[in-house]
């Protein structure tokens, strides 16, 4: 049965109900966290140790980045600093983390790569699927975590676990603009 999914984590709140579901459909989850769009450093280590908790409740292994590289997503989106949300330097970030998600699913030579982003209200889930496909084709498992009440969920199960809880997206131009998460 190839049952192994490579899940992209975003941060450990987005990836509590998102790993429940995929194991209620009987998926082996394996966690991939790397996040070079989150600023400053200390922001991504406290995500880091979310998704470390995380894991150790579900159980779960986590592939983790050798190291926190902002200056990639900078080489990549930084210059998109204009754009609006979900425009063009979304998109690229995305796409960063994806394709990296999918290289690292065909060396751990598992079935298939999803991405905890879905559960986001505030992501458009047409868009992740879109590049997730272009990518990955049927690897990519097309997963709207939010659908079924699964943001409600994962907030629910954060505040039971008392876990730190981000207040925007990931990087420098979402920390300006975003207090919504």
């Amino acid at each position: 049965m190839n049952n192994k999914v490579l899940l992209h984590i975003c941060c450990g709140i987005c990836a509590l109900e998102s790993i429940n579901r995929l194991i209620r459909q009987q998926y082996i989850v394996i966690g991939y966290f790397f996040n070079p769009n989150i600023y400053p450093e200390e922001e991504y280590l406290k995500r880091k140790q979310v998704v470390e908790n995380v894991a150790e409740i579900y159980n779960i292994n986590v592939i983790y980045d050798e190291k926190y590289d902002h200056q990639l997503w900078q080489k990549i989106c930084g210059v998109y600093e204009n754009e609006p949300e979900d425009g063009k330097r979304c998109l690229l970030c995305y796409e960063l983390r994806l394709r990296k998600t999918y290289e690292i699913m065909k060396k751990e030579n598992l079935d298939f790569f999803t991405t905890t982003l879905t559960i986001s209200p505030y992501k458009k889930s047409n868009l992740i699927f879109d590049i997730g496909e272009k990518i990955g084709r049927e690897k990519f498992l097309k997963i709207d975590f939010k659908k079924q009440d699964g943001y409600k969920k994962t907030i629910e199960l954060a505040k039971k676990f008392g876990f730190y809880r981000q207040n925007y997206c990931g990087c420098e131009l979402s920390m300006k603009r975003d207090t919504h998460l």
